[in-house]
């Protein structure tokens, strides 16, 4: 059975427990990226394909750069239905869902076009599906942005340097536990206030991807760059469960096909453009450092014995890398 078609007979399922009845016909689309942003530009894309493709008869309106609050906020909306979609980053959900913690296993993608491979697998998929009974939302396919990256305001030469700083990440548990492992004191922060952060030492250091250090400028205030590659970072494309359970099944099956082909077309994207991005960020002249796993020592090990417990999914997802490499 496709992955399509079981989200399609789970929200039967679900659409006799709820008293949702209306059928959606005007979306409204969240997401915590800025208009810009490869993400944002995907949704309206989708919004714009959906109305054609429906006749007019559905429309999305996008709210990008937090308008509807953070992502967890957000989540809690579409679990009520307040919200009828959203892309999200996987870590958001991956804090309901901590399966999808096994994707932030680190150097799990040997490079960017890889890890567009490990998200486009079944065993990637079948993570899906638990959803809609586990967090209230369907999830119809996997984006991403670029691999993690470390922008600081002082200089590393090893990780040892990293030993006590203060370095921004997104508020979600698997990268929280690698930089406690790797000694620095990673501190939560939504991606608006990053840049006055970094700018007046709020922050030392941050993790981020080679799109938004590029164009959102974060190396203004930065004396080192590293280019570690350490972390995939997946997206998702969310309908609240209980917006699926009163639609029809004609357009379930045109919201999940065209929503899932445009959160993908963000994995191609990144694999054309992420190059060119590093390139740029290299030619700023700031000291940039191209590292590998052994830069992190015995991080990358405290953080696999943690989530080697904490998920099931980690040997799957490993299996499915040594098999698209």
């Amino acid at each position: 059975m496709s992955y399509f078609r079981k989200i399609v007979v789970s929200a039967a399922t679900l659409l006799a427990l709820t008293s949702w009845s209306a059928q959606a016909k005007e979306f409204r689309l969240g997401l915590i990226t800025p208009p810009p942003h490869i993400w944002t530009k995907a949704a309206e894309a989708f919004g714009e394909e959906l109305s054609e493709a429906s006749g007019g008869a559905h429309s999305v309106s996008v709210f990008p750069a937090r308008q509807l609050g953070n992502e967890a906020e957000m989540l809690q909306q579409l679990q009520t239905g307040a919200l009828d979609m959203a892309f999200m980053t996987v870590a958001e959900v991956s804090n309901r869902a901590p399966e999808l913690g096994a994707f932030y296993a680190p150097y799990l993608a040997d490079d960017i076009g890889h890890a567009g491979r490990i998200l486009r697998s079944d065993t990637a998929k079948s993570m899906l599906e638990p959803l809609p009974g586990q967090v209230g939302v369907v999830g119809v396919g996997y984006g991403m942005a670029g691999l993690r990256q470390i922008v600081s305001r002082g200089e590393i030469n090893s990780s040892e340097d990293l030993s006590g700083l203060k370095l921004r990440i997104t508020p979600f548990t698997p990268i929280l536990d690698f930089y406690n492992a790797v000694g620095a004191a990673p501190t939560p922060m939504p991606l608006p206030a990053v840049y006055d952060a970094l700018a007046n030492g709020q922050v030392d250091a941050i993790d981020m991807d080679a799109e938004l250090i590029w164009v959102l400028k974060y190396y203004d205030h930065a004396d080192t760059i590293v280019q570690s590659d350490h972390m995939m970072f997946p997206m998702v494309g969310l309908v609240s469960a209980k917006v699926w359970a009163g639609l029809s099944d004609d357009d379930r099956a045109m919201v999940a096909e065209l929503m899932a082909k445009h959160v993908d077309s963000t994995i191609d994207s990144y694999v054309e453009k992420e190059a060119g991005w590093l390139e740029q960020i290299e030619g700023t002249g700031k000291a940039y450092k191209k590292v590998d796993a052994s830069f992190f020592g015995d991080a990358i090990g405290e953080w696999n014995a943690i989530w080697s417990e904490k998920t099931s999914s980690l040997d799957a997802l490993r299996e499915t890398a040594a098999s698209t490499q």
